[in-house]
């Protein structure tokens, strides 16, 4: 491995006796695909305002997240210090700040070719950022259910099951497929090349602090920003 790489993708300590394998990974997913069916179906069919269905989006989101988790982690472990869920250091957690901004602005950038090269145009966050627009109150359910809920719910399966399970395999395999299944569960559309950043982000946070409360960090504050930043333009041009 090139010598530059190795400090970026080595791995914190694990208690790889216990550590979540094929198992977590399978039961992780499938309990997540069928939550995921079930909330499609129910948005498809529900009659929402714009504002309404982000919230719920959102909140729905974070029990899939949540939901999948547990699935996974009930399985066979029953402990949540096997899934990165421990300790992570102040300086480290003052660093995932730092990294969000910049997974955001790398995610504008890959969305943006995405779309010059797709041609997919469609904004799949309009019922989000129209609930953060709502007012103080709505911005606030969106605060609490998109930049903290959804966060949570949503690396503990994809970082702690995912990630830390493929960690047996190496940084690669962990890091990019991690991100890839991630990504895809986001959908063939423009948040496609942002999911993959923030995947590719977040497990090589995993790998190097061995705690999923960073990446949870970076993910609140690109999800805050990818919200606010459109409505602030937006109100600022009014």
């Amino acid at each position: 491995m090139h010598e530059t790489l190795r400090p970026v993708l080595a791995e914190a300590p694990v208690e790889r006796t216990s550590r979540p394998g094929w198992p977590e990974i399978v039961a992780g997913l499938a309990a997540y695909a069928v939550l995921f069916a079930a909330v499609a179906v129910y948005l498809r069919h529900a009659d929402l305002s714009a504002a309404m269905e982000g919230i719920i989006g959102f909140v729905l989101s974070a029990v899939m997240g949540f939901g999948a988790f547990a699935v996974a982690a009930l399985l066979r472990i029953r402990r949540l210090a096997p899934f990165g869920v421990r300790r992570a250091s102040g300086r480290s957690l003052l660093a995932a700040v730092g990294f969000g901004v910049v997974a955001f602005v790398l995610s504008v950038i890959a969305s943006a070719l995405y779309q010059a090269v797709a041609g997919d145009h469609q904004n799949v966050q309009a019922g989000y950022q129209e609930a953060a627009a709502g007012g103080i109150l709505w911005y606030l359910a969106t605060a609490v259910s998109g930049f903290i809920a959804t966060p949570i719910g949503e690396e503990l399966i994809f970082r702690g099951v995912l990630a830390n399970a493929l960690g047996r395999y190496g940084a690669w395999v962990s890091v990019l497929l991690s991100a890839t299944v991630f990504a895809l569960a986001h959908g063939l559309n423009p948040v496609l090349p942002v999911a993959f950043v923030i995947g590719v982000v977040n497990a090589l946070l995993l790998r190097r602090t061995g705690s999923v409360w960073p990446g949870i960090v970076v993910h609140g504050v690109n999800n805050a920003l990818a919200i606010s930043v459109p409505v602030i333009i937006a109100l600022a041009s009014r």
